[in-house]
């Protein structure tokens, strides 16, 4: 499932071809993916601006004129492509936004989301939601935000017995962070997946979101990281996969001491680490 960084890579892509632009023609294949589409998406899109576009988390955020949000989630195998000339669409193309300068313009470019296995999301709501919407209220602090800190870290784990690796992808702890990136921080920063979240105080939590920050950045720098599906929407894959230090190095030599990597499974997801290195 993409992380923030394959996330903050669409948005980048998105943002000068959506931002005070018009969608002159809207296609929207069928009426769901994950769960059921807004109905009539299509007729409500077409005539309108978009204004801006953010990321919250894993989501990214289209405003649009009227106070609206288009939000999506690319789930486990989605992909948004841009093209500057009519594409035919493929299979698995859902839907496809025709923009343009003004509603009565030539089209400038058309946005397509594919989505093989439609564990993506589409939904459209009033701005005035967004603090209360389902999918977006209960997330924690940005960790890329003024809001993140050590400290952060520190209180939130707090307590918790379980270890650190979960916790750094508890979304309600922080937003963001998936297996790929969570394993990579904890190994920059020299601490355990196993290790107990309360564990997480002092320099090793200033080690800790030292290295989340620096982990995430680097990625969204490479374009993210492409490991089955996740491509560019220019097509582009992610280049951050070379730079990977444990993640799917299973019996791989350590960079850093020459330790094979391990690999336990963690609540259903693999955790890769040194054994040496992390503790």
């Amino acid at each position: 499932m993409p992380e923030l960084p394959e996330v903050e890579t669409v948005r980048r892509a998105l943002a000068p071809v959506l931002t005070q632009h018009y969608v002159t023609a809207a296609f929207v294949g069928r009426n769901d993916l994950r769960w059921p589409l807004p109905k009539n998406l299509a007729e409500q899109l077409v005539g309108r601006q978009f204004t801006n576009v953010d990321r919250r988390g894993k989501y990214v955020l289209m405003h649009l004129d009227q106070q609206d949000i288009l939000l999506l989630h690319l789930g486990m195998s989605g992909s948004i492509r841009i093209y500057d000339t009519p594409p035919s669409l493929r299979k698995h193309d859902h839907i496809m936004l025709t923009m343009a300068a003004s509603p009565t313009a030539a089209a400038r470019h058309y946005i397509v989301l594919n989505d093989p296995r439609r564990f993506g999301w589409v939904d459209l709501f009033s701005a005035t939601h967004q603090d209360h919407h389902k999918l977006l209220r209960h997330m924690g602090p940005e960790p890329l935000g003024n809001a993140f800190s050590a400290t952060h870290l520190q209180t939130v784990f707090a307590g918790r017995q379980g270890p650190v690796k979960n916790a750094l992808l508890n979304q309600q702890l922080i937003a963001g962070i998936g297996n790929i990136y969570a394993s990579e921080a904890l190994f920059h920063a020299g601490v355990s997946p196993r290790r107990k979240a309360a564990t997480i105080v002092g320099q090793r939590a200033e080690r800790l979101a030292t290295a989340i920050v620096k982990t995430l950045r680097a990625a969204i720098e490479d374009g993210g990281t492409s490991l089955r599906d996740h491509v560019q929407p220019g097509g582009e894959i992610g280049y951050f996969v070379q730079r990977l230090a444990v993640y799917g190095r299973d019996g791989q030599a350590c960079q850093a001491c020459t330790t094979p990597i391990k690999m336990i499974v963690q609540s259903g997801r693999s955790s890769f680490y040194c054994p040496r290195c992390q503790r």
